[in-house]
């Protein structure tokens, strides 16, 4: 035995799930809400590109450190020259106080030292005093204050009582700050009259004190006694 039964027709209902009705909806949008949504949901997703990309090209192009400069020789080459020149040194009241002049001077940097052909040399002492110095060729410290006098070196002063001192020789070693003239070759003395020869020379102005090596020769010019009066008769 069979049973049939019929059901009568019911109304079609339309039925739709959520992410098929939100694909729809978003569809009917215009295109540049969409545009703008689609933005918005992938920004975080390009801001932190964009970090990641800045963050990397600051590290390349950050500066390194500089390496160690590397210390650049000295030349021993005179780094300047001068010809037929005159220099002169002043003190802090505005008074001569050195005067060089030569035919050539040469300058090395790396000792800081001057080379003067044909150099003549006058210095001026606080109290007045001149002292004349002449050589062919003079090597002295940046400042002209010290100087080695070779070839035909001749040094003009005046010694404790103010008589002329003439010092030759072909090596002299002049300190004209602190007025001192040494030598260890054969030199010439000449103190006013007297003509002195010796081995070497030490000779201080400040301490008064002029000392030769021997062997050591000398002249001597005894010093004219005045003429006795006439007797009165």
């Amino acid at each position: 035995m069979s049973v049939e039964l019929h059901l009568p027709d019911l109304p079609e209902v339309p039925i739709s799930l959520g992410p098929a009705d939100t694909r729809r909806a978003r569809q009917r949008l215009p295109w540049h809400v969409r545009w703008r949504e689609n933005l918005a949901s992938y920004l975080p997703l390009l801001v932190m590109g964009l970090l990641v990309l800045a963050s990397w090209w600051l590290v390349k192009n950050s500066p390194r450190p500089l390496a160690p400069a590397e210390e650049k020789a000295v030349s021993n080459e005179p780094d300047y020259t001068m010809e037929q020149f005159a220099l002169e040194r002043f003190d802090a009241q505005g008074r001569l106080k050195l005067r060089i002049e030569g035919a050539r001077l040469k300058h090395f940097p790396a000792t800081d030292r001057i080379e003067i052909e044909d150099a003549q040399i006058r210095a001026i002492a606080p109290d007045g005093r001149v002292t004349l110095a002449r050589a062919r060729l003079a090597l002295g410290n940046g400042d002209g204050s010290e100087v080695q006098l070779r070839g035909g070196a001749e040094v003009t002063s005046t010694d404790a009582t103010g008589a002329p001192l003439v010092m030759r020789s072909e090596f002299l070693h002049a300190f004209l700050v602190t007025e001192q003239v040494r030598s260890h070759l054969p030199v010439q003395v000449q103190m006013g009259s007297n003509q002195l020869q010796a081995a070497g020379l030490d000779y201080d102005h400040a301490a008064r004190r002029l000392e030769l090596m021997g062997p050591m020769r000398a002249e001597l010019t005894p010093r004219a006694t005045p003429a006795a009066a006439p007797a009165r008769p």
